[in-house]
């Protein structure tokens, strides 16, 4: 007997929509309102805000928001009609590309529509079967979508393990031998929840024994990271070594749409192979000019970066001086783990949203060990440190309600499904 497809949906929700009935509209699917920034409304209350990836304050920049409109009003939100190869291609999007490849110091680059789809389509045009892919075990889902198409062998290492890399680029190539493949390797500039950078410096270094080709997904870093912003790469000193670079714009660039960088023989190939690029829709006109004058902001107005480093400093030194642990961070990126249950982080978050006014991303098992409850911030070059103090006071008291039982004495009244 068939069964029914939708028994399976019915019967298992998945690991996070088995908690949508209680965390649906206030932990997961939040509606914040009004004008991104610091300060925004969540369940009609001001919150300050520590959720937002617009690391350089791009989304509200007075020419960055008239670059948009001028777009919008000169070509509306469908101009171009068509995928790039057929009828949706433009001098603008020329000119972006060629900015984006200088920027990152890569002969050529490619505009991409989405970045997550765009990361998928790359590693899947890279590889055939008969290649080896290696990639970090902590890897965005982006990057663990585009290796699941893959139908050769693929290889994870421990996570920034350098031990691990190489025991797993030794397997690669006696894998490669046999087939006649190549091998690819993966890795993120900066690793997104817990703000590590990635080895770059040291996987680089790996390539005068192992033959590999090495993409690096910059979302994180590109903007943030480098001298120039240019990336993790850039800051580490190995960007020149970077074969495929990608980064998206949806991060320091506050926009859709991402990009592919490499030599141009690559991005050729890429161009005439990407799935996901050659059956859409062009990047629209909005998103292509509007990326354009954020990148010539990112470019000439080092002040932004300098505002948004000053206040990740205030906000981490902050910490530690009063006994976080935020682990190994080196990024913007600032995790706080704390010890507790999933029910204990729930209550937690209520206390910090309603009576704090403090809204944060949360993350407990199983994207991280149970028993942990890791609090995520993005500090922005829009931030104060005035928000900043006002945070570290909230936390000690949260952090002290956690410590004295309040928080599992809460929970234990209320019903929560830890199942």
């Amino acid at each position: 007997m068939v069964k029914d497809l939708f028994e399976r949906i019915q019967d298992n929700k998945g690991p996070l929509g088995k908690w949508a009935s209680q965390a649906e509209g206030y932990y997961v699917f939040p509606k914040l309102e009004g004008e991104l920034g610091p300060r925004m409304t969540f369940h009609g209350k001001n919150i300050l805000n520590w959720s937002l990836n617009d690391y350089l304050g791009l989304a509200n920049h007075p020419e960055v928001r008239k670059a948009d409109t001028d777009a919008a009003i000169q070509f509306g939100a469908a101009y171009p009609m068509g995928a790039r190869m057929m009828s949706g291609h433009t001098t603008y999007h020329e000119q972006l590309e060629n900015e984006l490849a200088a920027f990152v110091m890569k002969e050529s680059a490619y505009l991409l529509n989405f970045g997550y789809q765009g990361m998928v389509s790359i590693i899947d045009a890279l590889v055939t079967k008969n290649d080896i892919i290696v990639y970090d075990v902590d890897s965005h889902a982006c990057i663990i979508d585009g290796v699941r198409l893959h139908m050769g062998k693929r290889f994870t290492y421990k996570h920034n393990d350098l031990e691990s890399m190489e025991k797993n680029l030794q397997r690669a190539t006696k894998m490669a031998e046999e087939t006649g493949g190549g091998i690819l390797f993966i890795t993120e500039g900066v690793f997104g929840m817990r703000g590590q950078q990635g080895k770059l410096k040291e996987i680089v270094a790996m390539k005068q024994k192992y033959n590999f080709r090495l993409l690096v997904d910059d979302a994180h870093g590109f903007g943030t990271l480098g001298k120039t912003g240019a990336g993790a790469g850039e800051e580490q000193g190995v960007q020149d070594d970077i074969d495929v670079y990608f980064s998206t714009f949806a991060k320091s660039m506050a926009n859709i749409g991402a990009f592919v960088a490499a030599d141009k023989s690559v991005i050729d190939y890429l161009k005439y192979n990407l799935r996901s690029q050659m059956f859409a829709k062009a990047l629209p006109m909005i998103q292509t000019i509007g990326s354009l004058k954020r990148l010539e902001l990112l470019r000439n107005s080092s002040s932004i970066k300098d505002k948004l480093w000053e206040n990740v400093n205030a906000l981490q030194n902050g910490l530690k001086e009063k006994g976080f642990n935020i682990g190994d961070t080196n990024t913007c990126i600032t995790p706080v783990y704390l010890e507790g249950s999933i029910p204990e982080a729930m209550v937690m978050v209520n206390d910090l949203r309603e009576n704090y006014g403090i809204f944060l991303s949360i993350v407990v098992y199983p994207v991280i060990p149970k028993g942990i409850i890791l609090l995520r911030m993005i500090p922005t070059a829009s931030h104060t440190l005035a928000d900043i103090e006002e945070t570290l006071t909230a936390f000690e008291a949260i952090r002290e309600k956690l410590v004295n039982g309040t928080y599992k004495e809460i929970a234990e009244r209320t019903t929560v499904d830890v199942s």
